[in-house]
């Protein structure tokens, strides 16, 4: 083999994608760029960069989501966001004006995973469901951006970024690094983890809830932050605890933990641990220096604890970005007036919760607004349907389109690609269609 074809052979030009960053050089990043303030590492920057190998992709929807993400974070009074449960859903959240994107592992379990079950949300569904679903949603905002792009009218910006679940991490630190690294191919700007044994987790709403050592979860959160690194994006990382309502604890292993032992053991060998807001913020405060945002899971919408867990979080952490959950899982109303639910949001947002999302809300709107159309036409027929239609078209006013359900899923966009190949086309599709004669100027 001559020296020109050699495997050994160096090119003298870099191509697109060739890593080229130095140890030296990410060190001096993590150093003094702003958005890792606070935020430890206990790898170092040459393990980034020998673990990069040669060729680094670029992951343009996930490094542009997490920028966004993070820019909303600080310049909004707080960041509101909806589960969505598919990408037509997302599409709908992002044209009636929200900025951001939930997706629940939960919502997942329940309908969207690729097994193709119904799932409790007990980490049931195979790992890369929710990486699959990210990419759906992405793929679903980037058709409506070249929707209205292709018609010479952008009114937004579409691709709002998503958060998503990664539960438990599916097991150990390489299966939480090989979730992360799936997460940013997918496009998510944000990630979830909670300090709950993978093998047994349940949704936090539930009983029988087992952590793991606060050590284990920093390794959870080092795997996620590693991943982000090694792609080199910066990916927003989020913490949850779930120690507000577990009594059980795999090990006592951590000293941090210790205080919270009560001295039994359950039949699967299961340390009991003492509950509440102490051991969570205990967790929150080891969790901090690994994480972007915290957030503890809670049993109801409760303004004095959530103050009381800032207050502690942020004498110790200033300034440090909270999440909370607005759970479905609450009987709003059974614990609040309607004057406190209204400024429900305003109140968390001073205590610096940048994040309120409603975990569930795709699968309750899906719900309940098909059966209460189904029940409708049962009993009136036709004259059920109208009604949605009529409303469809009222909202309208306030930037509906989805009346128009040909051109909302790109039928006018594949007629643009047509048209771009044969000018003289005549099979384009929506030229004659009803939805063009009855449609197109209807109210």
């Amino acid at each position: 083999m001559n020296e020109t074809t050699s495997s050994t052979h160096q090119p003298t030009t870099t191509r697109p994608g060739d890593q080229t960053q130095t140890a030296a050089e990410l060190a001096q990043q993590w150093a003094t760029d702003p958005r890792w303030a606070g935020i430890r590492r206990d790898y170092t920057a040459e393990d980034v960069i020998a673990l990069r190998g040669s060729v680094r992709e670029e992951h343009t929807l996930a490094r542009r989501g997490a920028e966004r993400l993070w820019d909303l974070l600080h310049n909004r009074e707080w960041v509101p966001a909806l589960g969505a449960l598919t990408g037509n859903q997302a599409v709908q959240q992002v044209k009636a004006g929200l900025e951001a994107i939930y997706l629940s592992g939960w919502q997942v379990a329940a309908d969207a995973n690729l097994s193709g079950q119904t799932y409790p949300d007990q980490s049931l569904y195979p790992a890369n469901s929710v990486p699959a679903v990210v990419r759906r949603i992405n793929n679903a905002l980037l058709r409506a951006d070249q929707i209205e792009t292709s018609e010479g009218e952008r009114t937004r910006d579409w691709l709002a970024p998503i958060v998503a679940d990664a539960e438990a991490g599916f097991g150990g630190p390489l299966n939480a690094y090989e979730l992360m690294a799936s997460m940013i191919e997918a496009g998510a700007a944000g990630v979830h983890w909670e300090d709950q044994l993978a093998a047994e987790k349940k949704c936090g709403h539930l009983g029988g809830k087992v952590l793991v050592p606060t050590s284990q979860h920093v390794r959870t959160l080092s795997a996620a932050r590693l991943a982000a690194d090694v792609a080199g994006v910066p990916t927003v990382v989020i913490a949850r605890t779930d120690a507000l309502g577990a009594d059980l604890l795999t090990s006592d292993v951590d000293p941090r933990d210790e205080p919270f032992l009560t001295g039994e053991r359950t039949a699967e060998g299961y340390f009991r641990v003492r509950p509440g807001l102490d051991p969570v913020v205990s967790r929150a405060m080891a969790y901090a220096e690994y994480a972007d945002l915290i957030w503890v899971e809670t049993s109801t919408p409760d303004l004095d604890l959530a103050r009381e867990f800032a207050e502690r979080i942020h004498d110790r952490h200033p300034g440090k970005l909270l999440a909370y959950n607005c759970s479905p899982s609450f009987n709003w109303r059974a614990a609040l007036d309607d004057s406190t639910i209204a400024r429900f949001q305003k109140e968390l947002a001073a205590s610096g919760y940048a994040f309120q999302f409603i975990t569930l809300a795709g699968f309750h709107a899906l719900n309940h607004s098909m059966f209460s159309l189904a029940r409708g036409y049962a009993e009136r027929g036709m004259s059920a349907y109208v009604e949605l239609q009529e409303a469809e078209f009222a909202s309208e006013a306030d930037g509906y389109t989805a009346t128009r359900h040909q051109r909302e899923v790109g039928t006018g966009y594949f007629d643009r690609v047509a048209t771009a190949l044969n000018p003289a086309s005549a099979t384009l599709a929506l030229a004659g269609s009803t939805e063009s004669a009855q449609f197109a100027h209807a109210h």
